[in-house]
């Protein structure tokens, strides 16, 4: 099984990585290809480089896409009449829907939607499949992915909220932090340093504490705020404020989505 990744930017370069470090693809059977070849060409020891898309196309049974959205159909139009037939094409793209790609390219085809927390295999790589992948691709796929941490299929209607909670989330988490660990520092002594450290702990300890003993949310606050005590005082004020500005992220984004979806919808009309 050959496995093919066109696009060395971050997300294709964190595949190749982990799926030579796992050892779950041989260097002879990863190929790699990037639109400027030399930004690729120091990894010939360690894979196979291709000089061109449809280079890789032809050899290629899984082809990774980690390209961007606006490059996504030239690339599509360029490697189509290469493809093997019984290819399998992964989008890395959530805005781009598999019907469209199916416009172009009659292969079986993932859309696969990669979280930051992949660099410490943690992942919830998201992935959904139209109706021509079967179920020794699905299989195969979740051994690579495996590498990276789990794989939870979903419908594709359902990949945006999906991408919200385990890509997004990574970057929403850190903001909230950032502003709690801000506001800590206007009452303490304490170095920021200290501050991120104790929290960046603590926030390690409660997942894992959760997931653990399967607590709710609720199981931990109730284990730690006494009834009057400063927890719960704390716990009330994040309450009675916090539920408007998560659902103003949650729309907002959310229209992001949509507004990206269209974006893309657009490019890909009249596409035969």
């Amino acid at each position: 099984m050959k496995i093919g990744i066109i696009g060395y930017g971050s997300t294709g370069k964190m595949f190749l990585e982990k799926f030579l470090n796992s050892k779950c693809v041989s260097a002879e059977n990863l190929l790699v290809a990037n639109r400027t070849i030399e930004k690729i060409m120091h990894l010939k020891d360690k894979c196979t480089v291709c000089e061109s898309n449809p280079e890789l196309a032809t050899e290629a049974d899984i082809v990774f896409l980690c390209v961007r959205p606006v490059d996504m159909k030239e690339v599509l139009l360029e490697i189509k009449e290469y493809l093997k037939k019984d290819a399998l094409l992964v989008s890395l793209n959530g805005s781009i829907l598999l019907e469209q790609i199916e416009q172009i390219c009659n292969n079986k085809i993932a859309k696969v939607i990669p979280s930051v927390t992949a660099e410490v295999n943690q992942a919830q790589t998201l992935v959904c499949y139209n109706e021509r992948v079967t179920e020794k691709d699905k299989e195969y796929l979740t051994k690579l992915f495996s590498s990276m941490g789990m794989m939870i299929e979903l419908p594709e209607q359902e990949m945006g909220m999906g991408a919200e909670l385990v890509s997004c989330m990574p970057g929403f988490i850190a903001a909230i932090f950032q502003e709690i660990c801000a506001s800590a520092k206007k009452h303490t002594t304490l170095s920021e340093k200290q501050i991120v450290q104790m929290v960046l702990h603590t926030m390690v300890g409660t997942g894992m504490l959760m997931i653990d003993k399967e607590y709710s949310f609720e199981d931990v606050i109730s284990r730690v705020a006494t009834k009057g005590g400063i927890t719960e005082v704390g716990t009330k004020v994040i309450h009675e404020q916090f539920p408007k500005v998560a659902d103003e992220v949650f729309e907002k984004t959310m229209e992001k989505r949509r507004q990206t979806t269209i974006k893309a919808k657009e490019s890909f009309e009249g596409t035969r």
